[in-house]
């Protein structure tokens, strides 16, 4: 499963001239991930001065022009990050009001601690019981480490729930380190649950050929990172889907398309 997050919440045109914010940039930009070989958007939208939005309507349309463009032949991910704006209140109503064919969760964010799992627990569960993928987002092994317990709690609704790795963090000067995914395996039940990862900064790419080769899925794109793994810049998400193929493929692994996910992840 190769994901793309194309813009994220806070990257603009003056990072990158490619990077893509209204909807019909998204929608151009879902036509050429698909063709890379890419099966899932993580969608963020904006605002009309740009800011970080979880707005249903800004939502509504991007998804709207992606659909035009693609069909359904990639699954749309929205994010539900709060990026300092949003509580998770306003975080969940979001989810209830758009009803996404999957969202992202930070853990941290919805549930951050014990006097919240009860309330975070039944809107889980209402998300799987209105055939929403959830994907549920870790940054850190000790994170992942509460996630196993909560999960073998019953607190998620499923047995197998989708997790998202994230090496690195929002800092000029602080990269994802591959050597850091062994620490997060070692907290979870590879057998047991799907993973995937994504990676702050230059080293996506080395992070991406790790994760294909362990079995895991990926998710690459502007939002985290640039650059290609020579050290040159992107010319668009495309370009980082593209040379995340050949580790694939001589890791004997089979891309998935979005039926393929819906599949594997939707009751």
């Amino acid at each position: 499963m190769v994901m793309v997050a194309p813009n994220g919440a806070r990257k603009t045109k003056n990072d990158h001239a490619a990077l893509p914010i209204s909807p019909e940039e998204l929608g151009l930009c879902a036509q050429d991930i698909l063709d890379a070989g890419a099966s899932v958007l993580h969608l963020h939208v904006r605002d009309g001065e740009g800011r970080h939005s979880l707005d249903p309507d800004l939502y509504r349309a991007a998804i709207s022009a992606i659909r035009e463009q693609v069909g359904r032949k990639l699954i749309l991910q929205c994010t539900s990050e709060a990026v300092g704006r949003y509580s998770a209140d306003e975080q969940m109503n979001m989810v209830r009001q758009l009803r996404p064919e999957a969202v992202s969760l930070a853990l941290k964010e919805i549930c951050p601690s014990d006097d919240d799992i009860r309330k975070a627990s039944v809107f889980f569960h209402w998300c799987r019981a209105e055939n929403i993928w959830p994907q549920y987002i870790l940054y850190s092994p000790e994170e992942v480490a509460r996630f196993e317990v909560l999960r073998k709690k019953g607190v998620f609704g499923e047995d197998n729930p989708s997790v998202l790795f994230v090496l690195g963090r929002y800092d000029a000067n602080l990269t994802g380190d591959p050597n850091m995914l062994d620490q997060f395996l070692a907290e979870v039940d590879v057998a047991q649950i799907p993973w995937s990862v994504c990676c702050f900064g230059k080293t996506e790419g080395l992070t991406m050929a790790k994760v294909a080769e362990k079995g895991g899925h990926a998710r690459v794109g502007f939002e985290n990172n640039l650059h290609l793994a020579d050290g040159s810049i992107a010319s668009g998400n495309h370009a980082l889907v593209a040379q995340l193929i050949p580790h694939i493929k001589s890791s004997n692994r089979i891309l998935a398309t979005a039926d393929d996910i819906r599949e594997m992840f939707f009751s």
